[in-house]
């Protein structure tokens, strides 16, 4: 009998591919989004110096004030914006898309779609 391996374990493994392919710089860091059963998450990561320049999530009260849900399309549009334009408010313009192994469509489509709306070049 062959067993299947969970969703999760892909996924992790197709990221695994992806950022060995890529990985962000001072210059040009990378946009990680992640998608749970109940939140998105969207960061800004500078990987040769290992740090977090921009963060927002639907876990944030004034973000999550604004929202009917926090696990739908229309957040995800409001995450991108919001990551969007606190990157261009620390002067952050170009990045890199990591779309964390998830499928570029819904969520992280929608999420994409808003940050490049409001400014962000990718």
């Amino acid at each position: 009998m062959v067993s299947k391996k969970s969703r999760s374990e892909v996924r992790v493994k197709k990221h695994m591919k992806t950022r060995n392919r890529f990985s962000g710089t001072a210059v040009r860091p990378r946009l990680a989004v992640f998608r749970s059963n109940n939140h998105m998450y969207a960061q800004i990561i500078d990987d040769v110096a290992g740090n977090t320049l921009v963060s927002a999530s639907t876990l944030e009260k004034e973000i999550k004030s604004e929202l009917k849900k926090t696990n739908d399309v229309e957040a995800a549009a409001y995450i991108g914006t919001v990551v969007a334009k606190r990157a261009l408010d620390k002067g952050i313009k170009e990045v890199v898309f990591d779309r964390g192994g998830f499928i570029y469509q819904g969520k992280v489509q929608a999420l994409a779609e808003a940050a490049r709306e409001a400014g962000l070049e990718f």
